[in-house]
């Protein structure tokens, strides 16, 4: 009799965090996480959400001493504002922008040569591959700390610029440039 269990028992699902009660935010805790040291990577990520709260709040102003817009185009502004004022939205919005729906895989073919074989993504494992993205590409940006380049990331990424939307597109580029392997693929 075994005692390692089934594997549907071992599966984890993902605990939610105690500020935002986000299974999301858990997630990005667990991906900052460094030398088991949880607390600060719950620091890192509330510092980030809470400037994301600042730099939102503070952008209303800036374009209302710029310019005045019309009625129109006034009513329509409003109503995105609000919405992306919540930093966990602007966070949902980041990952959902970054998350892929096709990757590379390599494949050895015949005679030892690799190739780069197209392969679709489901979408937790697009999710993860989002949050690896923007988290490498926080920590590659030049910056004072984690918390700051974190939410100067995520911002971007809602914007459609910055690292981790770079890392999409060129790996979608690479998918397109192989998908004349895409036969290769083991089902």
């Amino acid at each position: 009799m075994s005692r390692r269990g089934t594997a549907e028992e071992k599966k984890k699902t993902a605990k939610s965090d105690p500020i935002y009660r986000n299974r999301l935010v858990n997630m990005l805790v667990n991906r900052i996480l460094k030398h088991g040291k949880k607390s600060v990577a719950f620091q890192i990520l509330y510092r980030a959400m809470k400037k994301i709260q600042q730099k939102k709040e503070r952008n209303p102003q800036k374009q209302k001493k710029k310019r005045k817009p019309q009625k129109k185009e006034q009513k329509k502004e409003r109503n995105p504002q609000k919405k992306e004022r919540n930093p966990l939205s602007v966070l949902r919005q980041a990952i959902r922008r970054v998350t892929p729906v096709i990757a590379v895989k390599t494949r050895r073919g015949k005679k030892g040569s690799a190739r780069q074989v197209p392969i679709e993504i489901g979408p937790k494992q697009g999710k993860v591959l989002a949050i690896r993205w923007l988290l490498g590409a926080a920590r590659k940006r030049q910056g004072r700390n984690m918390a700051f380049k974190l939410s100067s990331e995520l911002m971007d990424a809602v914007k459609g610029k910055g690292g981790a939307i770079r890392k999409k597109e060129e790996t979608r580029k690479m998918a397109e440039a192989n998908r004349s392997f895409a036969h290769f693929v083991n089902p």
